[in-house]
């Protein structure tokens, strides 16, 4: 093995740039020519793919996003363009990829590797956490912590003003952003694409709220079954329950900004062992993290998860947020 590359696909997550940095940092002191493909799956397709030395990684260990951009390509999913991409890696004698990403990346990197004999390991970056097989994802502590520190924020005003929030955070079809960030802002209600939610008694705690002028955080889930913030804003409206009601949709602020402690060590610790199951030719491997240990273990069919124990976390919420 003389030559891998690394890529970023799919939605960016804090954390990716400290696993950049390790595999290129790894790989040269293992005697590989490291390689970055940019923008993912959508360089490869154009052969924007450049070595990457020991400097072009100095100082990004403390950055969010990623140096070789991301995307989702429409292109790959076709055979004609993932020849030209195995072209093009072949060119410059790629014989292994580092594929950091989520579901999307995932099954493009084993579609390649089947149809060109392509080994890959995989490292699960996505803020959502559904990658199925790991505990953990690049991305996940510190979008929650930016949560967190939103809504702490946004509780000062809603106190003074005596009014409910209805705040809208990312998660895809997966609820574990929203019922965790419930759990530690201490969020009157939640709203996840995994539970059907109880609309009586989700209205009869609005009234509640608004008679006592007592202020809410509803945390919504962008996946949730009634749509987001604004869906679930203009339900209360026909309802005539909107006056004291304000929306606020986090979006992409949830992705940016440094990396917490855990996304940089696991990103480091990721791409360390990404290199090493490299060079012990051991291939075709997704990384992740069970009972705070690395472990390895191959892509099944199902590659996403969402939140297996709602029920019971919902009804926990529900008793310690009571009006």
């Amino acid at each position: 093995m003389q030559n891998i590359a690394v890529l970023t696909s799919g939605g960016d997550a804090q954390g990716m740039n400290a696993c950049i940095r390790a595999v290129v940092r790894m790989g040269i002191a293992e005697n590989l020519r490291v390689y970055g493909v940019m923008d993912g799956f959508n360089g490869m397709v154009d052969g924007d793919i450049k070595e990457l030395e020991y400097a072009d990684v100095s100082n990004i260990i403390q950055r969010g996003g990623t140096i070789l951009g991301t995307a989702r390509s429409e292109r790959f999913h076709k055979k004609e363009f993932r020849k030209i991409a195995f072209e093009n890696l072949k060119k410059i004698g790629v014989e292994a990829l580092v594929v950091i990403g989520g579901d999307g990346s995932f099954k493009g990197a084993k579609v390649f590797s089947e149809e060109f004999n392509m080994p890959f390991i995989g490292i699960p970056g996505t803020i959502d956490n559904d990658i199925i097989g790991t505990d953990y994802t690049l991305g996940f502590d510190t979008a929650l912590n930016n949560i967190i520190n939103a809504i702490d924020k946004i509780r000062d005003t809603a106190s003074a003003h005596h009014r409910i929030f209805l705040v809208e955070v990312m998660g895809n079809t997966s609820g574990l952003l929203a019922i965790n960030a419930a759990l530690t802002t201490g969020a009157e209600d939640v709203f996840i694409p995994e539970a059907l939610e109880d609309f009586a008694r989700f209205e009869s705690k609005i009234k509640k709220a608004v008679a006592a002028k007592k202020s809410s955080i509803i945390i919504v889930s962008e996946g949730d079954e009634i749509g987001g913030a604004k869906e679930l804003y203009n339900y209360l409206k026909e309802k005539n329950l909107h006056e004291k009601i304000r929306v606020t949709i986090l979006g992409h602020i949830q992705r940016g900004g440094a990396p917490s402690f855990l996304d940089r060590k696991m990103g480091t610790d990721f791409g360390v062992v990404a290199v090493q199951k490299i060079l012990q030719e051991k291939y075709n491997l997704i990384l992740g993290i069970q009972n705070n240990q690395m472990i390895t273990y191959t892509l099944g069919d199902k590659i996403t998860k969402n939140v297996s124990n709602q029920a019971e976390v919902l009804k926990i919420m529900h008793k310690l947020n009571v009006f």
